[in-house]
């Protein structure tokens, strides 16, 4: 299995990139996200990969992550039955690690939605095999437990959940005010932002 490349950029598509490796050159399959940050034609980059067999058509295609948890979250949404490679790999294009985490945390489908490919039954089958599988980041300093409603509005008022977990995070000392206070100050963060 090839677990990661590293060689040069040699060329950028809407999906894929094109990493020259000693003369060979690997077409690799990437979520968008990637393709915006990875770097310049001619930069040195690596990328974590994983190695699908497709049987459909009969090929081995590569994909490649910005890190070693992108590629273990995209190969725990291939074992979801329903979840192919591409589906897996648009999924992390959309949600990324940290709001993929927390909708199967919180069992979060309309998290799914805006995926083409993904309804409600596969949103559901995913939140149900990956849950205890894919650990939530420590990114934000977010206590879940005391700010899961402010979560939940400001999701429902249409922010992802990284864009709402941001903006809690600037709540640590504000435990004892309201919820309607919370997200007040959290809509006000954003806006700032």
């Amino acid at each position: 299995m090839i677990t990661a490349i590293e060689g040069i950029l040699t060329r950028q598509d809407v999906d894929s990139v094109d990493i020259s490796i000693g003369g060979v050159t690997l077409k690799t399959y990437v979520p968008q996200s990637v393709i915006e940050n990875l770097g310049r034609l001619g930069d040195k980059v690596k990328l974590f990969t994983s190695l699908q067999f497709r049987s459909r058509e009969d090929t081995l295609t590569l994909f490649g992550f910005p890190s070693e948890e992108h590629r273990l979250n995209f190969e725990s949404l291939t074992t979801v039955g329903g979840v192919g490679p591409r589906m897996a790999l648009n999924i992390l294009s959309t949600l990324g690690v940290d709001s993929l985490a927390i909708a199967v945390a919180n069992g979060d489908t309309t998290a799914f939605k805006p995926i083409p490919g993904v309804g409600t039954k596969i949103a559901n089958r995913i939140i149900l095999e990956l849950r205890g599988k894919i650990e939530i980041r420590d990114t934000f300093d977010v206590n879940l437990e005391s700010n899961q409603e402010v979560l939940d509005a400001l999701v429902s008022l249409g922010y992802t959940t990284t864009e709402a977990l941001h903006a809690i995070s600037f709540l640590k000392e504000k435990n004892s005010i309201s919820l309607e206070e919370k997200i007040r100050i959290c809509l006000q963060q954003m806006s700032v932002g």
